[in-house]
């Protein structure tokens, strides 16, 4: 079967919040870069494969994709369709994606 992916305003706003960070943060654009290459090649194992990663202990509905230290993939299985609720900044409080 064949995923599409399909993103939430949430998710959305969660990735612009990150790339304004990395931009305003680093003085190396690299990382903006190396940061949107990593998501692409996590967007990609769960497209092909999207039961790769646990389900989340915070939400049983969501599975949870630990991208790096700093960032997790929190997204949704439905018929042929990933849906990537949240972003998540590691650093902040999880209980906000209940």
């Amino acid at each position: 079967m064949e995923y599409k992916i399909f993103w939430s305003e949430e998710a959305i706003r969660n990735l612009e919040e990150i790339l304004d960070y990395l931009n305003h943060q680093w003085t190396q654009k690299g990382e903006v870069a190396n940061f949107k290459k990593k998501l692409g090649k996590y967007l990609d194992l769960i497209v092909q494969n999207p039961f790769l990663f646990p389900i989340s202990n915070y939400n049983q509905r969501l599975r949870k994709a630990v991208m790096s230290q700093q960032t997790t993939i929190f997204y949704e299985i439905k018929e042929n369709l990933v849906y990537v609720a949240y972003l998540f900044v590691n650093r902040k409080n999880i209980e906000r994606i209940k």
